[in-house]
């Protein structure tokens, strides 16, 4: 029985790593992987348990297959949330360091907003929350790179 149960979960954490969009939320490691894959950074402003904007992001562009499989090739995404329920905390470090991006990329405190970056951290492009498609915010996000 026991067996199987662990199966089970190596099945599930396998299965959920693979599907599992790949964010990263170290400035610092990602200019390092964008420099080494030649890779724009896409940076995500978010209040992941607050913000209905954002929220609606994530389900309807980040979370979407189509959307995933694309950014898995072609940009490194680094997230910048700022929750506010206390079961969501985020560490200390995590939180100043996320500050410090807000602080740099994100003066008006605009949630959610994404900044497409080059590997040395210059601003490409921004935007928001659009009622759009995956593919369609993609090309968006690709116009900024161009």
């Amino acid at each position: 029985m026991k067996k199987i149960i662990v199966a089970l979960l190596v099945m599930v954490v396998s299965v959920s790593t693979t599907m599992a969009q790949e964010w990263q939320t170290d400035i610092n490691v990602a200019k390092e992987i964008a420099s080494k894959e030649s890779k724009p950074i896409i940076l995500v402003f978010q209040g992941s348990d607050w913000c209905a904007p954002c929220i609606k992001l994530d389900r309807e562009i980040w979370s979407t297959d189509t959307f995933k499989e694309y950014a898995k090739e072609n940009y490194v995404m680094l997230k910048a949330d700022f929750p506010r329920k206390k079961k969501n905390i985020l560490s200390e470090k995590q939180t100043k360091s996320n500050a410090l991006l807000a602080e740099k990329y994100n003066k008006q405190g605009f949630f959610p907003f994404v900044v497409v970056l080059d590997s040395n951290g210059k601003v490409l492009g921004e935007s928001s929350y659009k009622k759009t498609t995956p593919e369609n915010y993609i090309k968006e996000l690709n116009a900024f790179t161009k």
